[in-house]
């Protein structure tokens, strides 16, 4: 597990792999997808696409297609938004530490876009013991071939 860092470690744009102009970002993503991705919004529960969807394959980020979590590590959590008890590898995520809305909480973003995900919760179920809470809005399925 990696550890969080603080949100002024890294800007939300400059420091990541794929880099695209806000335009860019708008024109590629639904207005949902884009509020969620750039804006660090939250879709209502039960509500996205994915909350529950049990088809075997892989979850990749809407930003820019990486491979972030395999359909076999979802389970359903009960709280209305597809929930992961580990991504693809450690190197797929970045763990930023979220202040906002007067609680303390671990935001979960892809590594190479920076595209918000969700959060992540010490409350999953075995072998890791951790839920990454995502939004349907943050990223795509791609079935088993």
């Amino acid at each position: 597990m990696s550890k969080p860092v603080n949100h002024q470690e890294r800007d939300r744009d400059s420091d990541y792999e794929v880099k695209k102009t806000d335009a860019e970002w708008r024109e590629q993503l639904d207005p949902i997808q884009y509020q969620v991705a750039r804006q660090a919004a939250t879709e209502r529960a039960f509500t996205g696409k994915y909350w529950d969807h049990w088809e075997a394959g892989r979850y990749n980020c809407v930003g820019c297609g990486t491979p972030l979590f395999q359909a076999d590590t979802k389970f359903d959590a009960g709280c209305g938004w597809p929930s992961y008890y580990e991504p693809i590898n450690s190197e797929v995520v970045e763990r930023v530490v979220d202040e906002s809305h007067g609680m303390v909480r671990v935001e979960v973003r892809c590594n190479k876009c920076g595209t918000h995900l969700g959060h992540v919760f010490p409350d999953g179920p075995e072998p890791t013991g951790e839920r990454f809470c995502i939004n349907s809005a943050a990223i795509d399925f791609e079935p088993q071939r």
